[in-house]
């Protein structure tokens, strides 16, 4: 069985890369986006995670039930994200945090 031979160049330039990308991640971390700090925080990371999956893991040369495998796994996430999402955004019902102010009262009872 024949394998594939990645030259080194490659490595170098994925760990370039992926060091560019972690560079991308902190600088982002310090710009305030809005809502969007989680959406770049995400898209970074699955870049990287694209990055490690295809060229390191060798995904990218190997064969096709190695590559359905790989699916497999990324649409049973999505189905578990996707689950913990509809629970967590039908939650309209949770308590809204008040600071230590207001349970300031309360405790003086008891301290």
């Amino acid at each position: 069985m024949s394998e594939h031979i990645v030259p080194v160049k490659t490595y170098i330039g994925i760990f370039v890369a992926l060091l560019c990308l972690t560079a991308l991640t902190t600088g982002v971390a310090y710009v305030d986006l809005g809502a969007f700090n989680t959406v770049a925080a995400l898209a970074i990371a699955v870049a990287k995670m694209l990055l490690v999956v295809l060229f390191f893991m060798h995904v990218k040369y190997s064969g096709g039930l190695t590559k359905v495998f790989i699916l497999a796994g990324v649409l049973f996430f999505a189905i578990l994200v996707t689950l913990t999402l509809a629970d967590e955004l039908t939650r309209h019902w949770s308590p809204t945090p008040t600071g230590w102010g207001t349970l300031a009262p309360l405790l003086s009872r008891f301290f």
